[in-house]
């Protein structure tokens, strides 16, 4: 799948990934080729990779703080759903962060939760087949994957 085609899909989202967003991205993606399924994933675990990154990574969440008011730290969990809310944002969210990181603050609030977007290739695959997604993409999505990105964990 190409980024053109990647991101088209996206903007079905409208900015945001909601639950009914994601189902119907998901219904959408299913009545294509299980090859555009694939690339789709493909595309998406790239998209959270690039992102996976220290700078983005340890920005306090937007809309936290503490019990002594001090900023409150993005837990792996959050940072991974915080890039999928940026993803769902649209491809001129997802460039610009690269270029100010201060674009990427907003979507580490509790307000923003990308979580649905997860699971996409999943139900269109299951959707689409009948059958259990059960193949790994070539990047992994998972917070502090991305080597480059955080060069202080690298041993």
């Amino acid at each position: 799948m190409t980024w053109a085609a990647f991101w088209a899909l996206i903007a079905t989202l409208n900015g945001e990934a909601t639950e009914a967003s994601c189902r119907h991205l998901a219904e959408e993606l299913s009545r294509r080729s299980v090859p555009d399924i694939i690339g789709f994933a493909e595309r998406h675990a790239e998209a959270l990779y690039r992102l996976d990154q220290e700078k983005f990574g340890t920005l306090p969440v937007a809309d936290m703080t503490d019990r002594n008011g001090e900023p409150f730290p993005q837990s792996a969990d959050g940072f991974l759903y915080a890039r999928c809310a940026v993803v769902a944002a649209g491809q001129t969210v997802w460039e610009g962060v690269f270029f100010d990181v201060d674009k990427f603050v907003p979507y580490t609030s509790t307000r923003f939760d990308g979580e649905w977007l997860l699971y996409v290739p999943d139900q269109a695959y299951e959707l689409a087949t009948g059958k259990e997604w059960d193949r790994s993409t070539r990047y992994c999505s998972e917070s502090y994957s991305n080597g480059d990105g955080w060069p202080d964990l690298k041993s």
